[in-house]
């Protein structure tokens, strides 16, 4: 099985683009404090690197 991300959403989307904003909703995130867990594939590291500075991911 792969290694699970733990993210969550540190700060809040205000201000954000729109495709970051695509990209906390596409990983179930929406409000500060928010968390969820993913398998650690390429397309979630990709989305992960748009938002980076708006979530801490721990492994």
């Amino acid at each position: 099985m792969a290694a699970a991300l733990r993210v969550t959403q540190v700060r809040s989307a205000n201000g954000a683009n729109p495709s970051q904003r695509g990209a906390l909703r596409s990983l179930g995130l929406g409000r500060i404090g928010a968390t969820t867990e993913r398998e650690d594939h390429p397309t979630v590291r990709g989305a992960l690197k748009v938002i980076d500075h708006l979530v801490k991911v721990e492994r």
